[in-house]
């Protein structure tokens, strides 16, 4: 096992950006302080080695995000409708930033921010531990919150993932990775021939600005139905009688069978052209899968060009909207009640 850090960039102000590197088993992980980002994994297959994962050739890239690429969100991954939401007798007022709804916190979440770092071996594995603090009133959001993030690699060949949260105040709390996978490697074409298998009956119903209406649909014979893995396909590719294909791509919440805390199986993917797969476990209620839909013309590693369908998302978490739709589990950190999320990618070839 090995760890490596060098200098990624300089922010305007002076600041350093850290890059670190994680070598364990067969695969090498590249994480940076910046959104606490993953910024490369390099996996083998018979072909050869392939970077996996969409992101930028430095930092330039990432200061300039828009697609969220490979960072860590929070305070609250996902949507919350009409940017605000009522808890404890109060009404908080976020940062419409997509429309008249809030989006991965708003304007300056997690992934626009430097974390605190430091880098560990533990047993079978080396790790990254990001640290940050956002003041009460951040973002319009209650509470001074300590968020702890560890990323892992060990020799099996896992990204473990472990999410921690602290609050003086009871605070709505959502985080995850916003990690873009291609399984054939990054920049060689779509992920629609990749085979998807989710561990989920059933998925929110969402309306035309991608705001849960509160309704749990079974996937059963429609094609959200994953249950038996199968092509991911180009929208109006029908397979199904009962069909509802999303206008531009699967940008939707899965709910994950089984119990909520437990680590279990939440998702199969399969690359036939490389042969790879990536099998995902999480104790999260839910699973946001996204095809890339608005990826359009984005400049990535080594001179590729990312376009819809070049990258796929597996965004354990809890359900979006949770703040404001009584009938959600809910996702609230307080000062008796800490916040502990895990997620694990296991990759084989």
């Amino acid at each position: 096992m090995e760890i490596k850090e060098r200098v990624f960039g300089t922010l305007s102000n002076g600041k350093k950006i850290n890059l670190y590197t994680l070598k364990a088993g067969g695969m090498k992980f590249s994480l940076t302080d910046f959104g606490a980002t993953w910024t490369s994994l390099l996996v083998p297959s018979r072909n050869g080695i392939d970077d996996v994962l969409l992101g930028y050739s430095g930092l330039n890239g990432y200061l300039n995000n828009v697609p969220y690429i490979g960072v860590t969100v929070g305070r609250f991954a996902n949507r919350i409708k009409g940017a605000s939401f009522h808890l404890d007798g109060r009404t908080y007022n976020l940062d419409a930033n997509e429309g008249a709804n809030t989006l991965h916190s708003g304007f300056r979440g997690f992934d626009r921010q430097v974390w605190k770092s430091e880098t560990y071996e533990d047993g079978e594995g080396v790790y990254v531990r990001f640290e940050l603090d956002s003041p009460d009133g951040e973002g319009g959001f209650p509470g001074n919150f300590n968020a702890v993030v560890c990323y892992g690699l060990t020799k099996s060949n896992e990204i473990i993932c472990d999410y921690r949260v602290k609050s003086d105040q009871n605070c709505p709390v959502n985080l995850t990775n916003h990690a873009y996978f291609n399984l054939t490697g990054e920049g060689k074409g779509d992920i629609l021939s990749h085979e998807l298998l989710l561990h989920c009956s059933s998925y929110l119903e969402v309306d035309k600005a991608d705001i849960p209406t509160g309704r749990f649909i079974s996937v059963e014979g429609t094609d959200f139905d994953f249950n038996l893995r199968r092509k991911i396909r180009r929208p109006g590719e029908n397979i199904f009688k009962k069909i509802f294909i999303p206008f531009k791509g699967y940008d939707h919440c899965f709910v994950l069978n089984g119990a909520h805390g437990k680590l279990r199986p939440c998702a199969e993917v399969y690359d036939p052209v490389s042969e790879r797969s990536m099998k995902v476990f999480t104790t999260q209620p839910g699973v946001q899968f996204y095809t890339g839909n608005y990826l359009e013309n984005v400049e990535g590693k080594q001179g590729s060009v990312y376009r819809k369908y070049s990258g796929f998302c597996l965004e354990t978490q809890h359900f979006p909207d949770t703040p404001n739709q009584k009938g959600f589990l809910p996702s609230i950190v307080s000062p008796e009640n800490d916040y502990h999320e895990k997620s694990v990618f296991s990759f084989l070839w």
